[in-house]
């Protein structure tokens, strides 16, 4: 491992993650007021996520020193373990899975609750990131293509079962790493046609004969049924009487809304602390919490998370356009696409213009493994940003040395 210089660390990406760290902390205590009140105080909830923020910075800063080759060894380890956690989600009657709303999503393991699928996502991107950095040849490209595809199959499978966004989401990112790898377009828009294809005959499938006529569905995919709702109620398919009706269903929408209508009525909102949503709002500190941020910042709040995270992906962009290690470039481009991506789905769900998905905001809605996981994202990034400034100064050393070296040339 490396000195541990600090005069080479990415300073922007470590602007970047604090900002979004203090913008954390903030809509933090705004929108844990029912937290508080059923733990009759602010300590522990609130205490217990600042925890994991000071390890997610502790884990950032150590990760930003282990060299990326480390990074792309052990991302292969953690995808092993992480298809494993996954598919265990679905066997029935495991004790370590634990179910949530009709999801089981989580695993509990010596007292520690975290959805494997966020491993997944992390080792996911690495192992992409990696295999199509090998390509040499044209030969090459369809054959890392098709080995890619696989890999990406086995870990989604499991996860569509019980979190569908999330599958759609990890798609789109490899999706965008085959375009950046300059895979064929006949390969990646077939694939792409064919899911779409699925998807459409899946909804139709589970509208007609399960929704409609109001039949439970069983199995694996039990959900879908639950996905299939939500879109509708997002494409205003529901009853006239209903959408004035407030259900279990629809209560996030709506109090998400009127958070939002109160946001708007001034640029800089209600201002942090004047929340009223965040009472009624269920579970406002975490899918929703954007929606709190609207009311309580307005527009110039909104714009400002916002700017944050298109800032992250800019930045990607740059150092990645500087480096010349092709596995690092593509790693920290699906690192930083998973966050902006993620982060757009959240918000604009939470601003009623996409169906419930149940995306966090980055860093910024309650949970101490995914602080975590979007933190050791943040570590590798800076990574590959430092290893790119100290690479540049030894080539710079190195051509000032060869300089001095060179012998003096005089004409009599």
């Amino acid at each position: 491992m490396p000195k541990l210089n600090l005069k080479n660390i990415d300073r922007t990406f470590w602007g970047l993650y604090l900002i979004l760290i203090a913008v954390a902390i903030i809509a933090l205590f705004s929108a844990s007021s029912t937290l508080v009140y059923m733990n009759h105080s602010a300590l522990g909830p609130i205490g217990q996520q600042m925890f994991f923020i000071v390890l997610g910075i502790a884990a950032a800063y150590v990760i930003q020193f282990i060299p990326s080759y480390w990074v792309r060894f052990g991302g292969y380890i953690l995808l092993a373990v992480s298809i494993i956690l996954v598919y265990s989600t679905m066997i029935p009657g495991n004790p370590f899975v634990v179910t949530i709303n009709g999801a089981s999503r989580w695993v509990r393991i010596a007292g520690i609750t975290f959805q494997p699928s966020e491993l997944a996502k992390l080792s996911l991107i690495i192992v992409i990131a990696d295999q199509l950095a090998r390509i040499r040849s044209e030969e090459d490209k369809k054959k890392y293509f098709i080995r890619t595809l696989v890999i990406t199959g086995v870990v989604i499978l499991p996860i569509m079962a019980s979190n569908l966004s999330t599958a759609i989401l990890i798609s789109g990112i490899v999706f965008c790493l085959w375009i950046l790898a300059r895979i064929p377009w006949k390969y990646t828009l077939s694939i792409v046609g064919i899911a779409a294809i699925i998807l459409v005959l899946g909804y139709l499938l589970v509208e007609f004969a399960f929704v409609r006529p109001g039949r439970e569905m069983h199995g694996p995919f039990r959900r879908a049924t639950t996905w299939v709702a939500r879109i509708d109620r997002h494409l205003g398919q529901e009853d006239e009487e209903s959408k004035y009706v407030l259900t279990d269903d629809n209560i996030q929408e709506v109090y998400a809304s009127v958070a939002i209508a109160r946001g708007g009525a001034s640029p800089l909102g209600v201002l942090p602390g004047n929340s009223k949503e965040r009472d009624y709002l269920p579970l406002a500190f975490m899918d929703y919490i954007f929606a709190i941020i609207v009311e309580e910042s307005g527009i110039v709040g909104a714009g400002f998370v916002i700017f944050l995270y298109l800032a992250i992906l800019f930045r990607a962009c740059n150092v990645s356009s500087r480096y010349s290690d092709m596995p690092a470039m593509l790693m920290v481009m699906g690192l930083a696409l998973m966050i902006t991506c993620q982060a757009l789905i959240s918000m604009l769900v939470a601003v009623g213009l996409g169906p419930v998905t149940g995306q966090p905001l980055p860093l910024i809605s309650k949970g101490g493994t995914s602080v975590l996981i979007t933190s050791v994202y943040f570590g590798i990034m800076m990574g590959v940003s430092r290893e790119q400034t100290e690479l540049r100064a030894r080539v710079n050393e190195t051509i000032e040395q060869s300089q001095e070296d060179a012998p003096i040339v005089t004409l009599d």
